[in-house]
């Protein structure tokens, strides 16, 4: 049921390469696409996904959380066939160089749980 509703499988933790977040202990989500993070439906499905991972205890927190977070809009791609994506710039190229294939535009968003 988790995907049942609309923009409920839009989000995900990050878990490629290259991303280095502001606070060690955020948690970092990512979509492709550069998205308005602050559109009702983003946001929405975005605040759900917190809650639902266990980061928030309620979906109000969860809007705090989205409120206060760190949002960037950057690239993406994967090497050969790798299947984790990288951070790279809008040529696919990373920053030791390397040049990536299936090169997308992707958001980031940091959040730091609720104390």
């Amino acid at each position: 049921m988790k995907d049942s509703r609309i923009g409920e499988s839009l989000w995900s933790i990050w878990d490629g390469d290259g991303y280095v977040a502001d606070n060690d202990e955020a948690t970092v989500y990512f979509t492709q696409e550069h998205i308005d993070v602050e559109e009702d439906l983003i946001k929405r499905a975005l605040a759900s996904s917190i809650q639902r991972d266990g980061i928030s205890y309620s979906l109000g927190d969860s809007f705090k959380l989205v409120d206060a977070s760190i949002k960037s809009h950057l690239w993406i791609g994967t090497l050969d066939q790798e299947i984790y994506p990288e951070i790279c710039n809008s040529a696919g190229e990373t920053l030791l160089g390397a040049t990536l294939d299936n090169v997308v535009e992707a958001t980031f968003v940091e959040v730091l749980s609720v104390d």
